[in-house]
């Protein structure tokens, strides 16, 4: 009996991957280390993290690169003693060549064949910690509600019989003994204007919301700010025309970042010559945030930046910038930022502040118009 020879389909032949240049596209910074610390292999990442090429990496040891007593090198000897791997949360590391510290989450342990070798991954922890940082805004804002409306029903009321008072004292006075009472009704003006600027606080209620071109708001607040405080600026306007509307109050934005442009005007200060606003946008698809009680997680994709070349913003300052009573101006009170946290977060944002002499960014992450709703109210009988 004959069998029939049945012809195969070859497979196709198996592609090998380079693992070096897997390596090379991980975004995160690995180093390989020799049993003196010496840098075997590092990838593109981590020469991008530690400013140096990897010619010059692999001719030094990592303590030539980090600052003295960096936690870094005590994870590299945890590592070697107990020959398992460790997870590291929050490492401040600290080198001559970078411009500042930098906080990362590190991975490290030994290479399996090679128990004297130790492979670290490093985790920048940037956008973790603006999250982090938000929510304190967010806490600040609440804070600064509850104390707005304390002030509202104790102080205001108190201040109109205070003035009134004085007005009716102030018909049987000497011109000189006038003058007193005069002081006392524009202190008391003084403490009102500031209870109602704190009286925004307490406002709670829900935003009226539609689709918002963030590139109108953008460009009615250069116009404001060119015709006045911002006269004689130069303004540098970058923007992605391609992105989509946002959600929101235009006139709440308009408040927003109309006090983010002021702001830069006055760090500025007295050389408006040289003076510079950039004002830019863009879209970054993949930032996204997770919801305070909730499994839900909120895209945010639309970036503003309000960049001036002002001397910066001290460091003491950087993690209360959004707190109310906050400020760097001789005359602030301290409410004009904390106000943008408050608006940015009922839009459901975020605001973050990066600054270093001659640089200061405020950027801002905002969400994008859902499509289903646009289409809707478009079609929608008015």
């Amino acid at each position: 009996m004959s069998r029939t020879a049945t012809a195969r389909t070859p497979s196709p032949p198996r592609r090998t991957v380079d693992l070096d240049l897997l390596l090379t596209a991980l975004p995160h910074p690995i180093l390989v280390l020799a049993e003196d610390n010496s840098i075997l292999y590092a990838n593109a990442a981590a020469e991008a993290f530690l400013s140096t090429g990897i010619a010059l990496l692999k001719r030094v040891r990592l303590d030539d690169l980090v600052a003295f007593g960096c936690p870094l090198l005590a994870l590299v000897d945890q590592v070697r003693r107990s020959g398992s791997t460790v997870n590291e949360y929050g490492v401040e590391v600290t080198s001559p060549k970078m411009p500042g510290p930098r906080l990362v989450d590190v991975y490290g342990g030994p290479l399996p064949d090679q128990a004297d070798l130790v492979v670290l991954m490093l985790h920048q922890r940037n956008m973790a910690l603006m999250i982090e940082r938000q929510l304190t805004h967010r806490a600040a804002a609440r804070s600064a509600s509850g104390l707005a409306s304390v002030l509202a029903h104790e102080i205001k009321n108190p201040l109109s019989g205070i003035r009134g008072a004085a007005q009716l004292l102030e018909q049987g006075l000497t011109d000189e003994d006038r003058s007193l009472t005069q002081l006392i009704c524009s202190e008391t003006d003084r403490i009102r204007n500031l209870v109602d600027r704190m009286e925004v606080f307490g406002d709670e209620r829900p935003l009226s919301k539609e689709p918002v071109n963030i590139h109108d708001v953008l460009e009615h607040v250069r116009r404001i700010s060119e015709s006045g405080f911002a006269r004689g600026m130069r303004f540098i306007e970058d923007y992605d025309p391609s992105l989509p509307p946002v959600p929101g109050n235009r006139d709440k934005l308009v408040q927003a970042f109309l006090n983010l442009v002021k702001n830069a005007a006055e760090a500025i200060g007295e050389n408006k010559k040289n003076g510079r606003i950039v004002m830019q946008t863009s879209f970054r698809p993949g930032v996204r945030l997770s919801v305070q009680g909730s499994d839900s997680r909120i895209s945010l994709p639309l970036m503003i930046q309000i960049e001036d070349n002002g001397p910066g913003i001290p460091d003491h300052l950087r993690e209360h910038l959004f707190d109310p009573f906050v400020t760097t101006k001789p005359h602030g009170t301290g409410l004009g930022l904390a106000l943008v946290a408050k608006i940015i977060n009922d839009h459901g944002g975020i605001i973050e502040c990066d600054s270093e002499p001659d640089r200061t960014i405020f950027r801002v992450l905002l969400p994008m118009q859902d499509r289903t709703n646009v289409s809707k109210s478009r079609s929608s009988p008015r």
